[in-house]
């Protein structure tokens, strides 16, 4: 039986400046509605699939978490079992969950990527970042004044939503290619995003590299200028030119490193720090995917600048770990680790990046069991003959669009008990075969997968059915409602969405506070 953990042993352990693993094993949409404030979020449907690059050390504290359910086979004693079973020797349950958290007096938070969104609020406070409203922008658009702006987001995000005229360019290449994007020193610079904390963060990079134009950030981003009544455009994919990018700002960049204390570190020191047993190493490659597809350091995680400022809790799982962050160009990595240091991270820049010669271990997937597949000629005879269950783990907003006639949705925590009374044969629908692969870990009994999963279902022709309020809401637990219905045309939930940000800081202890390092301080 594993361990467990009081919520006030827990608070200590947080703060003590030891390496530990805080992971809510809810889904998505339980996660978003009320988590720790330093909660890594690992939904139990994907756990074995991303917890040895979240967590990659076997010996650290591992503390998981559920909403605090009594029954013995909650998802917080699964996962806890699985952690173990995969070699994890230091694992321990928080005790009543989130529940026993709030009775203790601790604050639960709502929303996401919570660190790096209170960095952003802490950001602007502390530098009183400059910003302009979106009539402000309008109007000078308008005008046909010069102006150059850019949209801090990966591509994906962009294309969704875009301020007009504005080009894509992600915070974590801004330093590396600002000055072929804008080589005056006069056309003022705006930096945008979805809301407000990579608005702040991007802004705020080119000023603090010292870059002479005027800078701004667009107030509250495009839900700013959807509030506003502003029109945005869709399905846009400009972005920063491939042949972008200079060394124009290296100096700038390396000042930076030194303003914030970035460490230096050479590959042969990132060996021995592989060989410690005591910390945690995360090796962070912040070029494009591009660059990353085209080859990267052994060993190394791919991620973006921009995003590991962003989110840096999906992709480092352990508070305190080493973080050893290299590029090819000597400029993105050391203004992204200028950023890490602020928010309390050991970040650390690898000298020669790319060139270093550096070579890590990767880490050793976990094993998943084998799964027979069905092809869709054979799902289609045998439900006509009535002699198997079709069950849809895909998302469930999925589900809700399009789905097999006939097939039920259900998720990996409730499968177990969704299909208890089933007698018939399985066969999983899913996106990911891996996903199939550890939902069927709950069942005892053999399973089959959909092959070509839904994809392959449409390509035969066959009919699909969409059920608009099933899974409901409340049984919908993988998707958080008032962050994405942010996007989609909900202008209350915009207003509730900017609301949440700007009121992140006040909700801190003086322990969450603290832990930040910043020049000023937030008053």
């Amino acid at each position: 039986m594993s361990k467990t953990i009081t919520a006030v042993e827990l608070k200590s352990a947080l703060h003590d400046g030891g390496e530990i693993a805080l992971l809510d094993v809810r889904e998505h949409g339980q996660f978003g509605e009320a988590h720790l404030f330093y909660a890594t979020p690992l939904p139990y449907s994907r756990l074995e699939l991303e917890i040895h690059r979240l967590v990659p050390r076997k010996s650290i504290r591992v503390v998981v978490y559920d909403s605090g359910d009594a029954q013995s086979d909650s998802v917080a004693t699964r996962a806890a079992l699985r952690l173990e079973a995969l070699g994890y020797v230091n694992v321990m349950i928080l005790e009543g969950g989130t529940r026993a958290w709030a009775q203790a007096g601790y604050k639960l938070f709502a929303g996401v990527n919570l660190p790096s969104k209170t960095f952003g609020e802490l950001v602007e406070h502390a530098y009183h970042t400059p910003r302009i409203s979106a009539q402000e922008l309008a109007r000078k658009q308008a005008a046909g004044e010069p102006l150059a702006v850019f949209d801090g987001r990966p591509t994906a995000e962009f294309r969704k939503m875009n301020i007009p005229g504005a080009v894509c360019c992600p915070n974590g290449e801004l330093a590396y290619r600002i000055k072929d994007l804008v080589p005056d020193d006069t056309t003022p610079i705006v930096i945008n995003c979805a809301g407000r904390t990579r608005s702040i963060i991007g802004a705020q990079t080119l000023i603090n590299l010292g870059i002479p134009n005027p800078v701004y950030a667009l107030e509250n981003g495009t839900q700013g200028w959807y509030l506003a009544d502003l029109p945005l455009q869709h399905g846009r994919s400009e972005r920063y030119g491939d042949e972008t990018g200079s060394t124009a700002l290296l100096a700038q960049a390396r000042a930076l490193a030194e303003r914030f204390d970035v460490p230096y570190v050479t590959a042969q020191t990132v060996r021995n720090w592989e060989g410690d047993a005591t910390r945690s190493l995360f090796l962070c490659d912040v070029r494009t995917p591009e660059e990353f597809q085209a080859g990267s350091l052994p060993g190394a995680q791919h991620t973006p600048g921009g995003q590991l400022i962003q989110a840096i809790d999906q992709y480092v799982g352990v508070r305190g770990a080493r973080l050893v962050i290299f590029d090819n160009d000597g400029v993105r990595a050391p203004v992204v680790a200028s950023w890490l240091r602020q928010m309390g991270h050991d970040a650390n820049v690898l000298i020669d990046g790319l060139s270093s010669g550096l070579a890590l271990q990767a880490q050793v997937e976990s094993e998943l069991p084998t799964l027979a597949p069905i092809t869709v000629a054979q799902l289609k005879r045998r439900m006509e003959q009535d002699d198997v269950a079709v069950v849809d783990i895909r998302a469930g907003m999925q589900y809700r669009k399009a789905h097999i006639p006939g097939a039920r949705w259900s998720i990996r925590p409730r499968l177990a008990s969704d299909l208890r009374h089933e007698n018939r044969e399985i066969v999983l629908v899913a996106d990911e075969l891996a996903v199939a692969q550890l939902a069927a870990t709950e069942l005892d009994r053999a399973v089959l997968v959909l092959e070509g999963g839904m994809a392959a279902w449409q390509a035969a022709g066959h009919a699909v059915v969409s059920t608009p309020d099933r899974p409901s809401d409340e049984e919908c637990i993988d998707y958080l409602f008032f962050v994405h219905d942010r996007h989609d045309g909900n202008k209350e939930a915009a207003r509730q969405y900017l609301a949440w940000e700007t009121g992140l800081v006040a909700q801190l202890d003086a322990s969450e506070r603290g832990n930040f390092s910043l020049p000023a301080t937030y008053s």
